[in-house]
C-alpha cells in the first residue's frame, strides 16, 4: 500500500508541533510491513530517500503568503497520482491532498493538528490569507474520506466548527513521543552557556509566540513566583510584530522586578531542548488553544512536572494531580480562547507555579509519573499502528462507494 503523506514541516525545517508529529510518524509507519511511505513537503531537497520537497514557485513569489501555499499544493497534487492514499497535514498541505483525491481518485485523509476556526488571530499573520486558508481547510475537511483528531477535544472543536462532517468519519489518534529521544538528561554545560543556574529552581517554558501559546499569561502570572525561581522562555518565531513586542515588553518588565528571566528566542537542537528540561523544576503550558501539546508530551518524557491550562486535548495528556497540575479557565466562545476573566486565569496559573516549584519532592515525583504515562499511552509504535488501522478502514470504505 502506497501512502503520500503531505505536509509543510519536515526535517530540518521544523518549527511546530504538527512537524515533529509528521516527521515521527513517518518514522514509525515506515516501520511496519506492506506499507510504502512517500513524502512529499514543503521547502529546499532533502536528502532522504522517498522524501520529494517542493519549492514555492517563482511566478508567486510577491503573492499573499495563502497563494504561494496553494501554488506549491498543485505540484505537489500533480505527484501523488497513483497513491493509495493520500495523508495531509495542516491546512498548507491539505489542499495539495483534496486536489490529488480529485485527480488521481484516491481517498484523502486529514489529520486536525489545529483549525483555523479557532485560530481568528491569524487574520493578523495572513490579512485576507486568513480567508483563503480557512476556505482551503474547510473544503478539505468536508470532502476528506477521513479525518484523524490528535485528541477527544479535537474531534469536538471538528464536528463543531465543521457539522458537515458524518462524525463516523473522525477518528481520535493521540500525538506520539519519541521517549528514546526525548528522555531525561542532564547537562549543566548546556545550561550555563544560556546563562541557567543549575543551582537554581526553574520554570521553563516551549513554545513558538504566538496568541495560542498564552506566552503574556505566562509572563504576567510570573510575578507571583519568589524571586529565587528561574525562568527559562525557549520562545521564537513571533506571528507577528505586535505579538513580539507584547512580550519583549512583558520580559522586559520582569527583569526590572528579578533576575534569572534567560530568554532564547533561536530554535534549538533538540538535544539542548532536553537539557534545559532536564535541568527546570517544572515546564510550564499556558496555551488557550490546544488540540493536544506535544511539548507537555516532551516535558513528561524529560520527567518534568507539567503546569498546563485545562483546555482543548491537554487534560488528556497531562494527568491533575498525578503528572502535574490543570490550572482551570473559563474561556470566550468567540474562537480566540481568551479567558473571560484573564486576571483569574493569570491568578490560579500563578498560585499553581508557585505550588509547583514550593514542593520538589512532589514535582519530582510528578515528574517520574509523567515519563512513565509517555512511554506506556503515547509511543509513536502504537501510534502508527493506529494510523494504519484508520487507513485500512477508510480504503475498505472507499472501495465499498
Amino acid at each position: 500500500m502506497r501512502i503520500d503523506v503531505l505536509t509543510k514541516e519536515y526535517p530540518p525545517a521544523i518549527y511546530g508541533g504538527a512537524g515533529v508529529h509528521a516527521a515521527e510518524l513517518v518514522r514509525a509507519l515506515r516501520g511496519l510491513d506492506d506499507l510504502e511511505v512517500l513524502v512529499r513537503c514543503f521547502g529546499e531537497e532533502r536528502d532522504e530517500e522517498g522524501t520529494t520537497a517542493y519549492p514555492d514557485l517563482a511566478e508567486l513569489a510577491d503573492a499573499n503568503g495563502a497563494l504561494r501555499t496553494m501554488g506549491v499544493d498543485l505540484a505537489i497534487a500533480d505527484d501523488c497520482v497513483g497513491a493509495d492514499l493520500v495523508h495531509s497535514h495542516t491546512w498548507y498541505a491539505n489542499f495539495a491532498g483534496h486536489l490529488a483525491s480529485l485527480l488521481g481518485g484516491m481517498p484523502h485523509v486529514v489529520t486536525a493538528h489545529s483549525l483555523e476556526p479557532l485560530r481568528p488571530w491569524k487574520a493578523e499573520q495572513l490579512g485576507g490569507g486568513y480567508r483563503v486558508s480557512s476556505w482551503v481547510e474547510r473544503t478539505a475537511y468536508e470532502s476528506a474520506a477521513g479525518v484523524i483528531a490528535v485528541s477527544e477535544g479535537m474531534r469536538k472543536d471538528i464536528l463543531r466548527s465543521y457539522p458537515g462532517i458524518d462524525p463516523e468519519r473522525v477518528h481520535v489518534v493521540h500525538n506520539g513521543i519519541d521517549s528514546e529521544l526525548w528522555s531525561r538528561r542532564e547537562d549543566p554545560e548546556v545550561l550555563h552557556r544560556h546563562g541557567v543556574d543549575p543551582g537554581r529552581p526553574a520554570v521553563i517554558f516551549v513554545g513558538r509566540i504566538t496568541r495560542q501559546k498564552g506566552l503574556p499569561y505566562f509572563l504576567r502570572a510570573a510575578r507571583a513566583l519568589p524571586p529565587e525561581v528561574q525562568l527559562v522562555l525557549c520562545a521564537g518565531a513571533p506571528d507577528t510584530p505586535e505579538i513580539k513586542a507584547e512580550v519583549e515588553a512583558l520580559i522586559e518588565e520582569l527583569r526590572l522586578e528579578r533576575d534569572g528571566v534567560v530568554w532564547i528566542p533561536d530554535m534549538l537542537p533538540r538535544n539542548e531542548v532536553v537539557a534545559l528540561l532536564s535541568g527546570s523544576t517544572v515546564f510550564v503550558c499556558p496555551s488557550v488553544y490546544e488540540p493536544l501539546g506535544i511539548v507537555n508530551l516532551e516535558a513528561m518524557a524529560c520527567e518534568v512536572a507539567v503546569v498546563a491550562t485545562a483546555t482543548g486535548g491537554i487534560p488528556e495528556v497531562v494527568a491533575d494531580g498525578e503528572t502535574g497540575w490543570l490550572v482551570p479557565i473559563e474561556q470566550v466562545q468567540d474562537g480566540t480562547g481568551t479567558p473571560v476573566d484573564p486576571d483569574r486565569y493569570v491568578a490560579d496559573l500563578g498560585a499553581a507555579l508557585v505550588e509547583a516549584v514550593s514542593d520538589r519532592e512532589r514535582a519530582l515525583e510528578f515528574g517520574r509519573a509523567g515519563r512513565r504515562r509517555a512511554v506506556e499511552e503515547f509511543g509513536w509504535d502504537t501510534i502508527a499502528e493506529r494510523t494504519r488501522e484508520v487507513y485500512e478502514r477508510v480504503l475498505r470504505d472507499w472501495a465499498a462507494r
